[in-house]
C-alpha cells in the first residue's frame, strides 16, 4: 500500500481522534511507556522555568507524560490534526499547557518561536514526510543544551521484531482500526513502521542532524525491540555543531 502523507494523513487522524483514546488504552503499557521516555529527557527541577515543545501530540497523551516529567514547566503542544487536536485541548490542563494546531514544518507560520528548553515528540518522525528536515528545524527551536526526546516504534533490527510488530498489527491493530471505521490509517501505521529507521539508524540520523549525546533506549515489555526512546541535546554551535 502506499502510505499516507501531509494532508491526506491529517484528514485520517481528524477522522480517527473520536475513537483514539479507547484504541490507544487497550495498549499494554501505552501510558506508561511515554512517561518513561518523558522522563529520560531528565529534565531539572519538575521543569520549573523550563519551556517546552511537545510536537505531535495527538489527543494528549504525549502532553500528559511530559506534564508528568515536568510538571513546573510551559508547554507547548502541536499537532497537524484538527480532529486529534480538538480532543487534547478539550481535557483538563493547567495553565501553563497550551496548544497549536499546525503541521510540524511550519511552526513559524502558526507562531511557535524558540527558543526552547527541550522538544518531546512521540510517534511523530516516522509519519513526517521529511524527517531531516523536521530534526533541523527542532535543533534551530532549541537553545543551547536543549533536550530532545523521541518516543517512536523505531525496529531493533532483528528479524524477530519485524514478525512480532506485523503479528500484532494483523491480529489486534488492524482489526480494531477496521471496527472503528480507520482501516487505511491502520493499516499506514503498520506499514510505516516496517518502512522507517531502525532504531541504530534513527540515533544515526540524530548525530547527522547536530545532536550530541545520543542515546537509544529500549522500552519494557511486548514493545521490547520495537519501541525505542532516543534523547540528545544541543550543542552551542561554537562547540563545533552546525
Amino acid at each position: 500500500m502506499t502510505l499516507l502523507h501531509d494532508a491526506e494523513l491529517s484528514t485520517a487522524f481528524d477522522h480517527a481522534a473520536l475513537a483514539y483514546d479507547r484504541l490507544v488504552a487497550v495498549n499494554p503499557g501505552y501510558h506508561a511507556h511515554l512517561r518513561r521516555s518523558a522522563r529520560r529527557l531528565g529534565l531539572p527541577r519538575g521543569g520549573a522555568g523550563l519551556r517546552l515543545l511537545d510536537l505531535g501530540c495527538g489527543t494528549g497523551a504525549s502532553t500528559a507524560a511530559l506534564l508528568a516529567a515536568a510538571p513546573h514547566a510551559e508547554i507547548v503542544a502541536v499537532d497537524a490534526s484538527a480532529g486529534m487536536l480538538e480532543r487534547a485541548a478539550a481535557k483538563s490542563w493547567p495553565g501553563g499547557v497550551s496548544f497549536v494546531h499546525a503541521p510540524v514544518e511550519r511552526l513559524a507560520e502558526a507562531g511557535v518561536n524558540g527558543p526552547f528548553d527541550g522538544a518531546f515528540a512521540a510517534y511523530l518522525f516516522r509519519n513526517v514526510t521529511d524527517p531531516d528536515q523536521v530534526l533541523a528545524l527542532v535543533r534551530s527551536l532549541l537553545a543551547p543544551g536543549g533536550r530532545i526526546g523521541v518516543h517512536e516504534y523505531a525496529l531493533g533490527g532483528r528479524a524477530v521484531d519485524r514478525a512480532v510488530w506485523t503479528a500484532v498489527c494483523k491480529c489486534v491493530v488492524l482489526p480494531a482500526g477496521r471496527l472503528a471505521g480507520d482501516a487505511d490509517l491502520y493499516r499506514h501505521l503498520w506499514r510505516g513502521v516496517l518502512e522507517f529507521d531502525t532504531a541504530p539508524a534513527f540515533g544515526d540520523r540524530l548525530r547527522r542532524a547536530g545532536f550530541a549525546g545520543v542515546r537509544v533506549l529500549p522500552l519494557p515489555g511486548w514493545q521490547a525491540g520495537i519501541a525505542h526512546t532516543f534523547v540528545g541535546h544541543r550543542v552551542a554551535q561554537s562547540a563545533g555543531a552546525r
